[in-house]
C-alpha cells in the first residue's frame, strides 16, 4: 500500500511538473504577444487556402519557422528570410510551424515566390519548376478542359507540361490556396523590445497637461 501511494504521488508530481514546463509558463511567456508591426489577419479567401494547405498536408513536410543564424545560419542562408518572432504567428489558429523540413520553410514563400502562375503550375506539376523536387503533385486541385469558360483562369504552364490540346483550370479552392501562399510574408522588420526600464519610466511620468498650475 505504501508504494502505491508513493508510486502515484510520484505520477502526479511529474504530470504536475511537466504541465507546468510545456503548458503553464509557455502561456505566461506568449500569451499577451502583440502583433508584430506589418503582420495582418488574413482575408477570407486566405483563410480557406489556409484550410486547404492544412487539409493536403502541407505542413508535414513544411515548416513555418525560419531561425536566427546563431542557432542555424542555413536558415537565412537559403534565403528562408529572418528568424520568426513570437508576433508574427498571432492571427495562426492553429500554428502551423512544423517540424519536418522535407521542403523549404514556407513563411516567406510569398517574397520568394509572388507569382500566382508560378504558385498554380508548381502545384500541378513541381518538376516542371524544380527539377529535383520529391513533392507531389495535385493535379485533383485543377480541371483538365478543352476550353475554359468565360470566367475561369488558365494556369500558364511551361510547354509541353500541360495534356496536349487541353487547358488546365484551377479549381476554386485552388486559388484561395494559392492566396493563401502569397501571404505568407513576414519580411517587415522586427524592432527590438524597449527596455523594461525605459517601459516604466514612460508610464510613470505624468502627462504635460496634468501639470498642477503654480500657486498664485
Amino acid at each position: 500500500m505504501e508504494n502505491e501511494v508513493k508510486l502515484t504521488a510520484g505520477a502526479m508530481a511529474t504530470f504536475a511538473i511537466a504541465v507546468s514546463a510545456l503548458v503553464i509558463l509557455p502561456y505566461i511567456q506568449v500569451h499577451d504577444v502583440k502583433p508584430t508591426e506589418g503582420v495582418k489577419p488574413y482575408t477570407s479567401a486566405e483563410l480557406r487556402g489556409r484550410a486547404s494547405y492544412i487539409a493536403n498536408g502541407c505542413m508535414y513536410c513544411h515548416s513555418q519557422q525560419p531561425r536566427s543564424e546563431s542557432f542555424a545560419p542555413a536558415d537565412s542562408q537559403r534565403g528562408w528570410g529572418r528568424a520568426s518572432v513570437p508576433g508574427d504567428y498571432v492571427y495562426d489558429r492553429p500554428h502551423l510551424l512544423g517540424s519536418m523540413r522535407t521542403g523549404p520553410d514556407l513563411l516567406n514563400i510569398g517574397v520568394r515566390q509572388p507569382s500566382k502562375d508560378w504558385q498554380l503550375g508548381h502545384l500541378y506539376q513541381p518538376r516542371a519548376y524544380v527539377q529535383e523536387s520529391i513533392m507531389p503533385s495535385y493535379p485533383y486541385l485543377f480541371d483538365i478542359k478543352d476550353k475554359a469558360e468565360q470566367d475561369e483562369e488558365v494556369v500558364n504552364l511551361p510547354p509541353g507540361v500541360a495534356p496536349a490540346g487541353k487547358v488546365v483550370v484551377p479549381k476554386p479552392e485552388t486559388l484561395d490556396l494559392v492566396k493563401y501562399l502569397q501571404a505568407l510574408k513576414r519580411n517587415y522588420p522586427v524592432l527590438p523590445p524597449q527596455p523594461r526600464e525605459a517601459e516604466g519610466a514612460k508610464s510613470s511620468a505624468a502627462p504635460a497637461g496634468d501639470t498642477a498650475a503654480p500657486a498664485v
